[in-house]
């Protein structure tokens, strides 16, 4: 006969990978009919959109297209030019568990882009792309709670308290969002749009209810070309709330929301030097975790019958530590050449890497500095310089922890001796988790046509206690209940000391 067991569902998503795919793109373009021809490029700068991810058998796919912006110097004419060039990319992360019902989370980002004239037509435009992607796949999981009908076969349980982190909700909502802008007073007209760069920061999310609330903002800096030929910029804070539906998560469960570009227009209107047009398409991808505890039943036996059962091994994980740290930054930049203005600059992120001295974790990242710089000569010319930027965080030994790095504000940059000096903060977000295992009954069955026989077994044994003894494993030993060698012995709980004489009565 088999006994039924009570179940705690602890359904949810597994993460079958968590990595980093870099791969390098490279095209050559042709200069439009309508651009004169090129003497230099004077700098290179992209922006990534995601267009597709696909979770495949053994592998997952994802696609999009890298848009680099080329600051040109034409012959024969005073002043940039902006030259766009496409790069569309496909790039797959391979996993053995990885199937078409999993759920991708992926995170496109540009380490670095560079651009040269093959002759005065054409240019050999090179990219850095680096996409951080988690896969998750859906489970169907439960824990075995108890016996509900243990009575009728004599069955004893053992059962603790567990706590298992389990990611409850992985969903996504693309949306647009469009916006007319206008440069402040303070800011001269602009003639002609250079360069544009958006940063998404999602700084707010909850579930209330079915719904998840977040908040958050695009930061939009753009370059541009004034009608005397000089070059000025323009930043705007971008608000964004929105709403979605999420299942299977309370109101205290922990939410992570990212914010990808997968597309973005950034026009000026004509004949109107102040007003920007920008329109975009984002994609709000969720990954909701929820903290359960659950009772989990570890043991069993029976005084009236042989049990027959099975066991499985939980693997449990607890957030260990999940937080944010800002790291200012302040460096002075050699630029070989000293600059007489920074006209622009920006960061972008290089992989993040942990070393480990017992609980202390080092988290780090490589930055790297980007500056469009003039020369007292009237040139312009650009300079790219890595930063190693760390924060160290307290984890117990055997976390583990994932982090992500992004620039929370605009990189101020000013021309200093022997270089330029360059202040800005780098975000560290991360999340830690420790994993245990437990071993819990899964199935449990009897004959109840062969009973334990009993006769000729004493009615009353006396038992030394050893050191690390559990009244559970004595109980269970002889056949007979904790509840009952409780009352023989007079014992109030079930704490035992080393040495002492039990009377253990036997079930007849």
């Amino acid at each position: 006969m088999e006994l039924e067991l009570e179940r705690t569902a602890l359904d949810g998503f597994h993460t079958v990978l968590d990595a980093a795919v870099a791969q390098e793109e490279t095209v050559e373009s042709i200069v439009p009919d309508a651009c004169p021809d090129l003497l230099e490029v004077c700098d290179t700068e992209g922006v990534v959109c995601l267009h597709r991810k696909e979770a495949m058998e053994g592998r997952v796919e994802l696609s999009g297209t890298i848009h680099a912006l080329l600051l040109c110097q034409p012959d024969g004419e005073v002043g940039l030019r902006r030259l766009e060039v496409d790069l569309p990319f496909t790039c797959t992360a391979d996993g053995p568990d990885i199937t078409p019902g999993c759920r991708v989370v992926a995170q496109p980002r540009l380490r670095g882009a560079d651009a040269r004239l093959v002759n005065p037509r054409k240019v050999l435009v090179r990219a850095d792309l680096a996409v951080d992607v988690q896969v998750f796949a859906p489970v169907t999981d439960w824990a075995p709670a108890s016996v509900p009908e243990a009575a009728q076969a004599g069955v004893e349980q053992l059962s603790q308290s567990c706590n298992t982190c389990v990611t409850v909700c992985v969903q996504e909502k693309p949306f647009p969002f469009s916006d007319e802008l206008t440069l402040p007073g303070s800011r001269p007209e602009a003639e002609a749009l250079l360069k544009w760069r958006v940063s998404l920061d999602c700084g707010e999310a909850k579930v209330i209810g079915s719904k998840l609330i977040f908040k958050g903002s695009a930061r939009l800096q753009v370059l541009y070309r004034c009608a005397d030929g000089g070059l000025s910029t323009g930043e705007f804070e971008l608000p964004i709330s929105q709403l979605m539906e999420v299942s299977g998560a309370g109101e205290e469960a922990m939410c992570q929301v990212g914010l990808i570009l997968t597309d973005l227009s950034c026009e000026l209107d004509d004949g109107d030097g102040r007003t920007i047009s920008v329109s975009m398409g984002l994609l709000a991808q969720a990954v909701i975790r929820e903290e359960r505890r659950f009772q989990l039943l570890t043991d069993v036996y029976s005084t009236l019958y042989q049990l027959d059962t099975e066991t499985r091994t939980m693997d449990l994980s607890r957030v260990a530590d999940r937080g944010e740290r800002e790291v200012a930054v302040r460096e002075l930049l050699e630029t070989g050449v000293a600059p007489q203005d920074v006209l622009d600059a920006y960061v972008t992120m290089g992989d993040v890497s942990q070393s480990r001295e017992g609980e202390r974790v080092s988290l780090a990242v490589q930055v790297n500095v980007h500056l469009l710089c003039r020369t007292e000569s009237g040139e312009m010319t650009a300079v790219t310089r890595t930063i190693p930027v760390s924060c160290p965080v307290e984890l117990p030994e055997g976390a583990r922890c994932g982090c992500r790095c992004s620039c929370t504000a605009p990189v101020y940059a000013a021309p200093a001796s022997g270089g330029a000096e360059v202040r800005f903060p780098v975000r560290f977000a991360w999340l830690a988790l420790t994993g245990s295992k437990a071993a819990a009954v899964s199935a449990l069955s009897f004959d109840e046509n062969s009973p334990i026989d009993h006769t000729g077994q004493p009615s009353i044994v006396l038992r030394m206690v050893s050191g690390g003894e559990r009244l559970w494993d004595i109980a269970k030993a002889y056949c007979t209940t904790a509840r009952d060698v409780m009352q023989a012995n007079a014992l109030e709980e079930e704490e035992l000391p080393d040495g002492q004489l039990l009377l253990i009565p036997r079930k007849r």
